[in-house]
C-alpha cells in the first residue's frame, strides 16, 4: 500500500500544480484567477516581448578618409575606430584581418577609416589619430594602413599604450621622414580632421 499512495500522492500534487498553473483548468475553481494561479504565488505574469524595432537608415558619409581595397567595392564598410580601444583593438585582431582576407583583397568590399577617439583615451588616442593622417599626407592611403596596422599591433591601449616617441619610431620603420612626421604630429596638424570624424 505504501507505493500505491506515494503514486497517488505524486499524481494530486502533479494535477495541483498544473491547475495552479493554469495548465489545466477547472470551472468556478481557477476562473478570475486570468487563466492560471499566478496571483497565488504572488508572481506577475511575464511582459510581453517588445516589437522589434523599425529598421533605421543613416547617411554617413567616406569624406576624405582613407580607403583599403579597390575603390570600386561594390559594398563599403565606413569603421569609426579609436586607436587606444581595448576593443577596437580586439577587433582589429579578430574580425579586421578576416574582412581584409575574405572581402577587401577580393574586390568584394572597400573600408574607410573614421577616427573616433574616445576622450578617456586621450591624449594619445586623439595624437594617435592625428599621427595616421600625417602619414597619409607623407605617403597616401597606403602610409595611413600601414601605421594604422602597427598601432593596433603595438598598442596596449587605454589611453596609455603608446608614446609619441614610438610613434616616431613607426613612422622611420616604415620610411616616412621622420622629421616632417614627428613636426606633424607635434603641431596638431590634423587635429581638425579628427575632430570632424568624431
Amino acid at each position: 500500500t505504501t507505493p500505491v499512495s506515494i503514486l497517488i500522492g505524486s499524481i494530486l500534487i502533479a494535477i495541483s500544480i498544473l491547475i495552479s498553473g493554469g495548465a489545466v483548468q477547472i470551472k468556478g475553481f481557477n476562473a478570475g484567477r486570468g487563466g492560471g494561479g499566478a496571483d497565488l504565488l504572488n508572481v506577475s505574469p511575464a511582459p510581453a516581448a517588445a516589437a522589434p524595432a523599425e529598421p533605421t537608415t543613416a547617411t554617413v558619409s567616406m569624406d576624405d578618409d582613407p580607403v583599403l581595397g579597390n575603390p570600386d567595392a561594390p559594398v563599403t564598410i565606413v569603421e569609426f575606430s579609436d586607436y587606444e580601444c581595448p576593443f577596437c583593438k580586439r577587433h582589429y585582431e579578430q574580425t579586421h584581418r578576416q574582412l581584409v582576407k575574405n572581402y577587401i583583397d577580393t574586390g568584394k568590399v572597400k573600408l574607410v577609416f573614421r577616427d573616433l577617439p574616445l576622450s578617456f583615451h586621450d591624449p594619445m588616442a586623439t595624437t594617435e589619430a592625428i599621427a595616421a593622417n600625417c602619414a597619409k599626407e607623407q605617403g597616401g592611403d597606403s602610409a595611413y594602413w600601414k601605421l594604422h596596422d602597427t598601432m593596433f599591433e603595438k598598442t596596449t591601449s587605454n589611453g596609455n599604450g603608446l608614446t609619441k616617441d614610438q610613434l616616431n619610431e613607426f613612422a622611420l620603420a616604415q620610411g616616412l621622414n621622420e622629421a616632417n612626421f614627428k613636426s606633424c604630429v607635434d603641431s596638431e596638424k590634423f587635429k581638425d580632421e579628427v575632430a570632424k570624424d568624431l
